[in-house]
């Protein structure tokens, strides 16, 4: 069997020959570490992407199979995003950044993860129908610009992608990239303010909402239109942390959860019957949303303090509840023996079926290149 062939058999509770061993890629400041200590070159640690070709080459050298988040992106976002500039240099060599989203963040030198959020150019209607909305409505060009993976090559889908994707004969999985129905927004309004409009402008909190929306609908569907072929469809989120989720549940399934029923009914039409969300942190509550909406698989899982796992969640949502990810990837961090412990603890949740183990996001700085070389070894012995 392929990967691709594996990865689907398992989601659809099929038989397979063996576990596939994935991934979901790498801090920047990972390859980079890596390069320097000599198991990557300069050019792979710079030039990498979720499944591009260095990915693969990546993903060899390590042992995994592939990254499960490859797939293709039309523009959901700001088009064109905000230019990224410098607005203040900090005496501590800090500096006020303006970046894509119009949000102005405190970049601090040294520093990696996301920066501090100091203020956001999107405060109410006024900014919004002047600075956003035209940034935020469907054009062909989000589509036909967007990068296919061919082969070992990257081409738009305008000029050679759709040929590809149209013939569906790969031996790599690849899914349709379906935008974010509110990270987005998050990112643009702020936790804060997102908060804020919420109470005190909710007719334009909910024109936001669709409005981006309707440019995820139009972008898969213009995408699936034309005849290209995937295996799975997928969203990005990010909207909880560790104590729960950054919206309430009930008005994330009432004002959001109608948009994802569209959009995975159109996913459906086409016969795509694999829809994946990315979303970080303590997603219990939101996931009921998820799943009533045509969201069937939750990644990466993301262990963290709170434990999460997917047996809970099969306990209560039965089998149209499946999970890509729940390996948690700081054991990388520390020993074989960690490793070790990790992959034992896996064993009953892949006996479930409809799971793959992955490590629940990207490696960070400290993962150790030997330790994840361990890890892909013992997995493919285990399973």
């Amino acid at each position: 069997m392929t990967n691709r062939e594996r990865i689907m058999a398992i989601l659809n509770y099929e038989p397979y020959d063996r576990l596939p061993i994935l991934h979901f890629g790498f801090w920047r400041e990972t390859l980079e570490k890596w390069a320097q200590e000599g198991h990557l070159t300069a050019e792979q640690a710079a030039t990498w992407a979720d499944g591009n070709p260095v990915d693969t080459q990546i993903s060899q050298k390590l042992g995994f199979d592939c990254n499960y988040a490859s797939t293709f992106n039309p523009a959901t976002h700001l088009y064109p995003p905000f230019e990224e500039q410098v607005l203040e240099e900090l005496p501590d060599g800090s500096q006020k950044v303006l970046n894509a989203d119009g949000v102005v963040v405190l970049r601090k030198p040294g520093a990696t993860g996301i920066p501090s959020e100091i203020d956001h150019y999107l405060k109410g209607r006024k900014e919004w129908e002047e600075l956003y909305l035209p940034r935020l409505q469907f054009a062909p060009e989000r589509v036909l610009n967007a990068l296919v993976r061919v082969g070992d090559h990257m081409v738009p889908f305008g000029q050679g992608g759709l040929e590809f994707l149209r013939q569906g004969e790969r031996d790599y999985h690849y899914g349709l990239h379906c935008g974010s129905l509110y990270g987005n927004v998050r990112n643009m309004l702020g936790l804060v303010g997102s908060a804020y409009l919420l109470v005190d402008d909710e007719p334009l909190f909910d024109e936001i909402i669709n409005t981006v929306a309707e440019l995820c609908f139009q972008c898969v569907r213009f995408t699936l239109e034309a005849g290209a072929r995937f295996d799975f469809g997928h969203f990005w989120e990010d909207i909880a942390f560790r104590q729960g989720p950054v919206i309430n549940p009930a008005v994330f399934a009432a004002k959001v959860g109608p948009h994802y029923k569209r959009i995975t009914d159109l996913l459906h039409d086409y016969g795509i019957e694999i829809v994946s969300v990315d979303c970080d942190g303590k997603i219990d509550e939101l996931i009921p949303a998820w799943v009533a909406n045509g969201v069937n698989t939750m990644f990466p899982i993301e262990v963290g303090t709170w434990g999460a796992s997917i047996k809970p969640w099969r306990e209560r949502y039965g089998k149209v509840l499946r999970g890509v990810g729940g390996m948690d990837k700081r054991v990388f961090a520390r020993d074989t023996a960690a490793v070790d412990a990790e992959i034992e603890r896996l064993k009953p949740l892949v006996a479930l079926g409809g799971y793959i183990p992955c490590p629940d996001h990207r490696l960070p700085p400290d993962a150790k290149w030997e330790n994840v070389q361990y890890y892909c070894q013992r997995m493919r012995e285990t399973f």
